[in-house]
């Protein structure tokens, strides 16, 4: 089944015409409110000496973020989290590196998802996870929350590290409409199986150190390009250096560079991406809607 891709509108189109996400789209070109993507970060993991400046950056910086949960205690705080930032919505997720604890325990995980407005971060992992023990638990419980999103019409935040293959599969078997593919650093032939899908990927700190990332990066169709910081562990996995809201920005900067445009338009078509991708979603469309009033 192919992704969700909603078309951009035009406008002059009648109001009756339009999605919701076109209207929410039309709405903030006219406002002209400019805000920064983080599509994938963990607010949970900053601690509570740290959090009050992290929320202050995120609003002085005006970055929408989608703050993604690994279990149910990261969910926990992360929902708290939120609740301080009309910037930050949370997600509920089982991360592959934890999945096999859950496995046998889904219709408790399933209780929590039902209350979260997307789900992630999930998905399966064959390259920080050596164990191949677990790998079938990890598919067990991605296959639950797959089919959980689909039924509930949530958007999944999706890990793929070296599983790349079979995470295009079940996404398929699945029929997965609408998912972020975060951090994807796999071959470009699977990517490119992945774009058919209409899925959104983004990109990150990465995009500064790595010419295969930046290979990625050239390659994402414009309309399915959104961007990431994985705060504050992304940075610290590449440099020690834990990552800061701001950090955005550089991949903003960095981004437009590899791909030959100016960071301003880069900026534009990401923010024009997210709307379309959750402005029509019941539980995230209204969360942009607040933002514009």
């Amino acid at each position: 089944m192919q992704g969700y891709r909603g078309n951009r509108a035009r406008c002059d189109e009648s109001p009756s015409n339009l999605t919701r996400s076109d209207a929410i789209l039309i709405q903030s070109e006219q406002n002209q409110k400019k805000v920064l993507i983080d599509a994938h970060a963990h607010l949970d993991k900053y601690g509570d000496d740290e959090i009050h400046g992290v929320l202050a950056a995120i609003e002085r910086h005006q970055i929408l973020t989608l703050s993604v949960a690994e279990d149910a205690a990261s969910f926990a705080r992360a929902e708290a989290i939120a609740a301080r930032s009309v910037l930050v919505v949370a997600g509920f997720g089982i991360h592959p590196s934890v999945a096999h604890e859950y496995a046998d325990s889904m219709a408790a995980v399933c209780e929590i998802a039902d209350r979260s407005p997307f789900i992630g971060e999930i998905g399966l992992d064959y390259r920080f996870v050596t164990d191949e023990a677990i790998y079938g638990s990890q598919r067990q419980v991605f296959a639950t929350l797959l089919d959980l999103a689909r039924d509930q019409g949530k958007l999944v935040n999706v890990h793929c590290a070296g599983a790349e293959q079979d995470t295009a599969d079940m996404l398929r078997s699945h029929r997965t409409e609408r998912a972020i593919i975060h951090w994807y650093s796999g071959p470009l032939d699977i990517l490119s199986e992945l774009f058919a899908g209409g899925y959104m990927f983004t990109i990150g700190v990465e995009v500064m150190h790595s010419s295969h990332i930046r290979d990625v990066a050239r390659a994402i169709p414009s309309d399915q390009l959104l961007t990431e910081t994985d705060n504050p562990g992304g940075l610290r996995w590449l440099t020690g250096e834990a990552g800061q809201p701001h950090v955005i920005s550089d991949i903003v900067s960095e981004l437009a560079t590899v791909r030959g445009v100016h960071p301003e338009e880069l900026a534009a078509t990401v923010q024009s991406n997210m709307v379309r991708l959750i402005g029509d979603d019941p539980l995230l469309g209204p969360w942009l809607t607040d933002l514009r009033q």
